[in-house]
């Protein structure tokens, strides 16, 4: 066992093998539903947030609107007429909504009870908060009708107007069983868990339990069928969407033996395995990667292999980069090579990093008999994690003996490892369902923070999360039984770092701390306040007094009382030693009300969850509630860019900047000077220009409250990593998880920095912490770049450079030349290829009708012949493209320009049609359009960069976005490059100098290259799962489309 400093003391004792949770089972009512009966009182709720008569659907103004998304090329993938919307909602709110998560094939009408698809919000937020309330009067949760009226109105109400929301699953799955019937005569579904057997079993149909959690973790087992049910288990979970992680700690080392004398594979060759699975299943059908997990902890043998190994990995697909293999995230490079599908994450304790501080030795043990293993330098392998997270990301480190001390059910076990994105820390074989509040919904018109409406959100949500649990479907039978068990929740919120600046304080200031510290401790607290509420009607979760769990063969301790109670204590502890602020002492004094509330009535009744909150990416559902900013992140930038539908870009200057200095005492004409200067210089820095200082106007002691990740392109200032560092262990203290958020760094961060970092964050109480260095991931070739990656000297590269030029100017000429040849023919006579010739051949994939291009070469390497074989012999297309093969053959010949055929034919549209595995092409709209776009890719010079701009440099905002696109500072996935994130929103400057025409500023860099200075990497170097577009940003962890809000990573 890890020491910790927890007082809870163990004592280890056996269960019955695998354990099961019968020995709790209630008394059902009939049929086998899983409800608890018995129950002599309910919740009483008063209507607090939908106060008027009626339907809160009723006192909302209605829209309808097209619903449409396009892909890279412009091509309408999906198109709803006619959807019923609030009128206040933006554009991307309705395109998730409608896209995402409408149940239903348009072909067969709008009726859903019919198999027609839904066409208004109104429909799919009844389905959910209808099908919920249902749930909880049935099982008895509510005091009587009028109380279950009143939480179904004030949750639906909540999700109406963008106050909260739940995880993709919830909107994905629930009710349409209840509300269409959807499933009834489907075959069986996941697990339940059964109230009349008192364990898990097959629902009889799908739907009818609808899967509602997108995070889990599976233990694996040292014997080859443990390894192997993982691998199935894990391609299920990725087949839908979820995230799973895994502590591989359990698999026996290569320096160990085999019972018949052999040496085991260890726990890295089996990672091969579940890489190659996540690979598998991310390609059938889908572009994402999988979201996968994998920890292995600081004393096991084989530690030191799994520290370099992606790291090793890494440089191989460096090595094939320079090679000529294409670079991108998807190509032939990283695709050869291993552990590109999952994150891998060192746990340590707090003994090793103790050790490695003083430069001490550390001893890994065996895992069969717990026996010393080997002896290691400390210092030297957290040395190593860092040289590991400077070259490629990973691994990442989690602090084992942090997690154990707020663990609150010790007395089961130790929490081994996390889902994919770190949020979720529990127990193996669990599962979490998440849910977001928009915490700028939150304030007042005076500037202050409704607690009291903030904590009637809480106690609603947490509710319905809690009876979704055991009316909920999951992929495993120890997961069913286990949520059943401990009923692990995990409420969050977004927009923290726009309620900061509103308030007029920096991201990195004791106020900015003091606000989210209190705001964290206030919904923690308050929904244990509700879980013991419930406890009282309910009883505590099982694993309260009994600490047995389903697939746990030995518990530490009989039940999981103290834990849970000390760990109270400790999140009551810490409010005391939240950062002081005068203008927020309220929010603190109402934090220690409520832990004071929580902790009286957790004694009395004892607790309904065993864990409340998490923070999560919230990117879809950020985007959803038109959040500005996801989770716990700062904001991203003071500008945005959106690019207008018929050429050029609008700038926007933040929303929040105005209230900003509203707050900070500025006047109206102060604020439209400073406004217009950021508009004018994309900066709220003095900016010189032409020997001459142009001042903002904002006096120099506010200018760190409008800090944001990234550096404006004629700025200096940005938020350092410290900054997130330190509002992440703000909040830490009063979760009962994990925060989802990569640390990034910038390009010059050394190894020492990235020890440091790891360091502080261990010091500040982080129980996990991810970080990326701009530019460790060569995401696209870099051949003779030596100066980037620190090789080569100036000589050697003005030498190459000198070379290039050379190069290009000699092709110019050559350009030239046979322009004027060709127009001085007046019958161009028939250039016929000899009889031996170069020729190029490609293979292509439209939408799974496969073909191959072989192009014969003239000697200048101009294309003179064309031959186009489908794999469908003798097939029409394959005749039809047989005759357009000859025909442009003798045109090449004859002298037509290529230019004139490619401009002729590209984008002809005829089935087949789809999305290809060519990255330049990404989408075809036939087969003929497929060829000649590829034949000017390669031989037409600019034709490339003109038709695919995001393949060399970062691609500009999505268009047709009127409201923010917000995104996490962090990266979802360790092997994926820095990007920022841009946030399109609805204050739109009177001076738009960037609509239509790019306007380009004397003596400055042109509109283009301000842009792309100011946005920097801001994509993710993946396409969209659903949309394929391209326009892929980082939410926390994790990643979401812009285009039709489908998160990729996660789920």
């Amino acid at each position: 066992m890890i020491a910790t400093k927890s007082s809870f003391r163990s004592k280890t004792r056996k269960s019955s093998s695998p354990r099961s949770a019968s020995s709790r089972a209630t008394k059902p009512a009939p049929a086998g539903r899983a409800r608890s009966t018995g129950r002599s009182k309910g919740l009483k709720f008063e209507p607090r947030f939908h106060t008027q008569s009626g339907t809160p659907f009723d006192h909302v103004e209605w829209d309808k609107r097209t619903a449409e998304i396009n892909d890279d090329s412009g091509k309408v993938i999906f198109k709803q007429e006619n959807v019923e919307v609030p009128r206040s909602w933006s554009a991307l709110a309705t395109k998730i909504a409608v896209s995402k998560y409408f149940y239903g094939d348009l072909s067969n009408g709008t009726d859903p009870h019919k198999g027609g698809r839904e066409s208004s919000i109104r429909q799919l937020i009844h389905r959910v908060t209808r099908t919920i309330t249902d749930f909880g009067k049935r099982d008895g949760y509510f005091a009587d009708d009028a109380s279950a009226e009143a939480f179904y109105n004030d949750l639906t109400w909540l999700c109406l107007h963008q106050h909260g929301a739940f995880n993709s699953p919830v909107w994905f799955n629930v009710g349409l069983y209840q509300q269409y019937g959807i499933g009834k005569d489907a075959g069986q579904g996941n697990w339940f868990f059964n109230h009349l057997t008192g364990e898990a079993e097959r629902a009889p149909s799908q739907y009818e339990y609808p899967q509602a959690s997108a995070c889990f973790i599976q233990s694996v087992d040292d014997n080859m069928e443990s390894i192997l049910d993982l691998a199935k288990s894990e391609a299920m979970l990725f087949k839908y969407g979820s995230g799973t992680g895994s502590d591989l700690s359990t698999l026996r080392s290569t320096r160990e033996k085999l019972s018949g004398g052999g040496k085991p594979s260890g726990p890295l060759s089996f990672l091969k395995v579940y890489d190659q699975v996540a690979s598998v299943v991310k390609s059938g059908g889908k572009t994402r990667r999988a979201a996968k997990m994998n920890t292995l902890k600081d004393w096991h043998p084989d530690i030191e292999e799994f520290i370099e190994s992606k790291m090793k990995e890494e440089k191989k697909a460096w090595a094939l980069i320079e090679q000529g293999y294409d670079g991108s995230f998807n190509g032939e490079a990283y695709g050869s090579v291993m552990y590109q599908n999952e994150n891998l994450t060192v746990r340590v304790s707090d003994e090793f990093m103790e050790a490695a501080l003083a430069g001490r030795e550390w001893t890994t043990r065996r895992v069969t008999d717990g026996k010393p293993c080997e002896k290691k330098d400390a210092r030297g392998l957290l040395r190593k994690i860092a040289e590991g997270t400077h070259v490629c990301g990973d691994p990442g480190m989690q602090f084992e003996s942090t997690i154990h001390k707020w663990h609150t059910c010790k007395g089961t076990g130790h929490q081994n490892s996390t889902n994919p994105c770190s949020e979720y820390l529990f127990l193996d074989n669990t599962a979490c369902n998440l849910a977001s509040l928009n915490l700028m919904k939150f304030k007042r018109e005076d500037g202050t923070f409704d607690v009291e409406k903030f904590k009637a959100a809480v106690r609603i949500y947490i509710t319905a999360q809690e009876i979704v649990v055991d009316n909920a479907s999951y992929p495993t039978k120890y997961i069913a039984e286990n949520s059943h068990i401990f009923r692990t929740l995990g409420l969050g919120y977004a927009n923290l770092g726009a309620l900061i600046m509103s308030h007029g304080y920096g991201y990195d200031s004791p106020e900015g701390r003091a606000l989210a510290g209190s705001i964290t401790s206030i919904m923690t607290g308050h929904a244990y306040e509700q879980s013991a509420r419930i406890a009282g009607i309910t009883g505590p979760f099982p694993g309260y007094h009994d600490s047995s769990a389903s697939g746990v063969k030995e518990t530490v301790a009989p039940d999981n009382v103290e834990p849970m109670l000390e760990v109270m204590q400790l999140h009551r502890d810490a409010v005391e030693k939240i950062e002081k602020s005068d203008e927020f002492e309220y929010l603190r004094a109402e934090a220690r009300h409520v832990w004071d509330e929580a902790l009286r009535l957790g004694h009395q009744h004892g607790y309904r969850n065993a864990q409340v909150t998490v923070l999560a990416p919230t990117g879809t559902i950020g985007f959803l509630m038109d959040c500005d900013t996801t989770g716990i992140e700062p904001d991203i930038a003071l500008v945005k860019y959106k690019l207008l539908a018929g050429g050029g870009m609008l700038k926007i200057v933040n929303q929040t900047v105005r209230p900003a200095l509203q707050k900070l005492g500025y006047s109206d004409a102060d604020i439209e000077a400073i406004i217009a200067h950021i508009d004018k210089f994309d900066t709220i820095e003095d900016v010189e220009e032409d020997g001459q200082t142009h001042r903002s106007g904002l006096r120099p002691e506010h200018v760190s409250v409008f800090d944001c990740a990234f550096k404006p392109m004629r700025g200096e200032r940005s938020l350092s990593y410290h900054a997130h560092i330190r509002m992440m262990a703000a909040a830490q203290p009063f979760l009962s998880g994990a925060i989802s958020k990569t640390v990034n760094l910038p390009e010059h961060a050394t190894i020492d920095d990235i020890v440091d970092t790891y360091v502080e964050g261990w010091k500040l109480g982080l129980k996990a912490i991810a970080i990326y260095r701009d530019g460790s991931k060569r995401s696209a070739p870099v051949v003779t770049d030596k100066k980037k990656h620190g090789t080569g000297s100036s000589a050697e590269l003005e030498a190459e450079l000198a070379d290039k030029t050379e190069l290009e100017n000699r092709i110019i000429e050559l350009e030239n030349e046979l322009d004027g040849v060709r127009s001085k023919l007046d019958q161009p006579p028939r250039h016929r290829l000899p009889d031996t010739r170069v020729a190029l051949n490609h293979k292509f994939d439209i939408a799974g009708h496969e073909g191959y291009i072989t192009v014969g070469l003239f000697e200048n390497g101009q294309p003179g012949e064309l031959f186009i074989t489908m794999a469908k012999e003798g097939s029409t297309i394959g005749g039809l493209m047989d005759t357009v093969a000859t025909l442009t053959s003798i045109s090449l010949q004859y002298g037509v320009p290529l230019e004139s055929l490619v401009k002729k034919f590209a984008h002809q549209r005829f089935e087949p049609s789809g999305f290809t595995k060519n990255p330049d092409i990404r989408n075809a709209s036939s087969i003929t359009d497929y060829v000649f776009r590829w034949l000017g890719c390669q031989f037409i010079k600019g034709y490339k960069e003109a038709t695919s701009p995001n393949r060399n440099q970062p691609e500009l905002p999505m268009k047709e976005i009127p409201e923010m696109e917000r995104r996490a500072v962090n990266r979802p996935v360790s092997d994926l490059q820095r990007t920022g994130e841009r946030e399109i929103i609805d204050v739109i400057t009177q001076t738009q100098n960037s609509e239509g025409t790019p306007v380009h500023i004397a003596g400055t860099a042109t509109h283009a290259e301000r842009v792309q200075g100011a946005l920097g990497t801001m994509y993710m170097d993946t396409t969209c799962s659903n949309c394929g577009s391209s326009k892929v940003i980082r939410a926390g962890a994790c990643g979401v489309c812009t285009e039709c809000g489908t998160s990729q990573g996660c789920s």
